[in-house]
């Protein structure tokens, strides 16, 4: 449930703990994690299994854009297989376990418990939950949460050091909601290699691509950087050395790239990190990088420069595809 400002309350009693006027119950007390930058607008109280009761609050505040760190820029590209390469680094970097092998172990074990207490329920208990079975749901929601924070902890981490350590962060304007479109199919025409794509759609969201897009939005400009996002088309295709875009570079769908017109060889990962960083390399020098490839809102926009029409190498895209940005 929601507050409005003028019946939001906050009094601060130490260095972390303040308390909240919460109408028709008083004052709530709570464990402040940072402070709040400018005048509170609205207060809004959720609560999950896992993690009790929090509250969040809508701040009005100004916001600060740092001034650009001078710091040499990076291509990022964000994987199922490999979490995220750098242009500037030789090795992945990886995701680490979000769970521990016991804790893998546990969860088999609790989700089987489930579906043996849903079928009990539904045969002998009109459907019902019984209080095992809630204690139960409750085990697996504790063990998801967990996950979740552990996954959001490595997110939060690869960002910042991103937008710290660079003058500017390139990343592919991805399309997420259609790469992760199932391939299930409708009653008439089922689909084909159903379950392969599930799990390709898992191992893209375990990355959380779009979330990574959403806090180096603000993170870069804070830590005196910039967030570009190139266009996706080709970029794992683009041989780093000739500069020549052919799908016959990529043999399977693993991570080799072999160049078949130079013959250069590197991880497909890391050659598509390096066409990232040339594309917005080039948007900045031609005053046209911005955080938008058009698929977005232009409300969500921000960078250099006006509304243009983007640009990029010669051969690198199709014809008569224009996409534009907005800043």
């Amino acid at each position: 449930f929601r507050v409005p400002g003028q019946a939001t309350e906050v009094r601060h009693l130490s260095r972390k703990c303040s308390e909240v006027w919460v109408p028709n119950l008083g004052w709530v007390r709570f464990r402040r994690h940072r402070a709040l930058p400018g005048v509170v607008r609205n207060a809004t109280f959720s609560y999950s299994p896992s993690g009790g009761w929090e509250v969040s609050f809508g701040v009005a505040a100004k916001e600060v854009v740092a001034p650009p760190n001078e710091m040499p820029g990076v291509g990022v590209d964000f994987g199922a297989a490999c979490s995220a390469f750098c242009s500037d680094e030789d090795e992945p970097r990886h995701l680490p376990p979000t769970l521990t092998p016991g804790e893998e172990q546990r969860l088999f074990g609790l989700e089987r418990r489930k579906a043996r207490q849903l079928a009990y329920a539904k045969k002998h208990n009109h459907g019902r939950y019984s209080k095992r079975l809630r204690k139960t749901i409750a085990s697996i929601a504790d063990l998801k949460a967990r996950e979740a924070r552990r996954r959001k902890d490595f997110t939060h981490k690869l960002t910042c050091d991103l937008a710290k350590s660079h003058g500017f962060v390139a990343t592919e304007g991805l399309d997420v909601g259609s790469m992760t479109a199932s391939a299930r199919g409708t009653e008439e025409e089922h689909g084909t290699n159903v379950s392969q794509k599930a799990g390709l759609n898992r191992g893209i969201l375990d990355n959380t691509p779009g979330e990574r897009s959403r806090q180096l939005d603000y993170k870069c400009k804070k830590l005196g950087s910039l967030h570009v996002l190139v266009d996706p088309w080709g970029t794992s295709q683009t041989c780093p050395s000739c500069t020549v875009r052919d799908p016959a570079n990529r043999p399977g769908c693993g991570g080799a790239f072999a160049c078949v017109h130079c013959g250069h060889q590197a991880h497909a990962d890391k050659v598509a990190a390096i066409t990232i960083e040339r594309r917005a390399a080039q948007l900045i020098a031609a005053g046209r990088a911005a955080n938008s490839t058009g698929r977005r809102k232009p409300s969500h926009a921000s960078g250099v420069g006006g509304s243009v029409k983007r640009v990029a190498p010669a051969g690198q895209h199709p014809p008569g595809r224009v996409e534009s940005t907005v800043a």
